[in-house]
């Protein structure tokens, strides 16, 4: 699988692995836990740096948003209790389902992330939780948005840098959320996954909405046109299915060997219905 590979590299620092990086011209690749690259198999690959001993598997708070390190693993997210108490559990929710146990113990939440796949599990949570991105080049570390690594199918900001650091603002109180993938079996990857969360005032209408998909276009999305009809409104099946239209409307799934692309975009309606659905008893709202 490898058999291209000339050498590989285990840096104890980022500095390290960055320069490492930047000597590879192209024919470098980041690892973690592998999990995605093994799949490839990428013939083009003539140098692997496993930044496993760069100091960033760790998740903690920090003032107002929870820090997690690149090489944290969904095993580790999975069974946190500062991720389980974070946004409902979502996360938690989200890391269980990234494949079986043997992949969760190895899979790293950057790997996730910086493979640039639509169906990354992780992504669609984060991008309802509005979190950010911390990368790091040979001019210093930088703050961005998480939708904004993405620029394509499978195409990130990641050219001769290094995502170090997922940052996650706290939600606002009160907001619940909901968690939903559709795959061809327990441990496949997404045919379609969605992240919803709600917030309701004291007249059960919403203040606050977050609908995020996955595996639906080139890049995990935000359907903000489906939030923004949310706002201000009490949810009931009219203004579920109002806002189930506008998502069909939002995604651009494709036909590929799993899914065809009519099944994605029905499928998408289904999802988003019960996440939402799923967001209601727990808020108090009947429909």
């Amino acid at each position: 699988m490898f058999d291209k590979v000339e050498a590989f590299y285990r840096p104890g620092n980022i500095r390290e692995a960055l320069r490492l990086l930047q000597s590879g011209k192209g024919r470098a690749r980041v690892v973690a836990g592998g999990t995605d690259v093994a799949v490839e198999a990428d013939r083009s690959i003539r140098f692997l740096i496993d930044i496993t001993l760069a100091g960033l598997n760790y998740i903690h708070r920090k003032g107002n948003s929870c820090a997690i390190g690149a090489t944290t693993t969904m095993a580790e997210m999975e069974g946190s209790p500062v991720i389980r108490g974070l946004a409902g559990g979502i996360l938690a929710q989200a890391a269980s389902t990234c494949g079986s146990v043997q992949i969760r113990n190895m899979a790293t939440l950057g790997g996730n992330l910086a493979h640039g796949s639509p169906a990354a599990d992780m992504a669609t949570p984060l991008l309802a939780l509005d979190a950010e991105v911390v990368l790091a080049n040979r001019r210093g570390r930088h703050t961005a948005p998480l939708d904004a690594l993405y620029s394509g199918l499978r195409k990130t900001l990641l050219d001769q840098a290094l995502l170090v650091e997922v940052v996650i603002p706290i939600p606002p109180r009160g907001a619940r959320w909901s968690f939903q993938k559709l795959g061809r079996t327990a441990v496949d990857i997404s045919l379609v996954n969605v992240a919803a969360g709600l917030q309701l005032d004291s007249k059960d209408r919403i203040k606050w909405a977050r609908i995020a998909l996955g595996a639906v276009a080139p890049t995990p999305i935000r359907a903000v046109n489906a939030e923004k009809l949310l706002l201000g409104r009490t949810l009931d099946e009219a203004l579920l299915e109002e806002v189930c239209d506008e998502v069909a409307r939002a995604v651009t799934p494709i036909t590929d060997v799993r899914a065809s692309a009519e099944y994605r975009r029905t499928m998408s309606r289904v999802l988003v219905k019960r996440a939402l659905e799923a967001c209601v008893p727990q808020t108090g709202c009947t429909l």
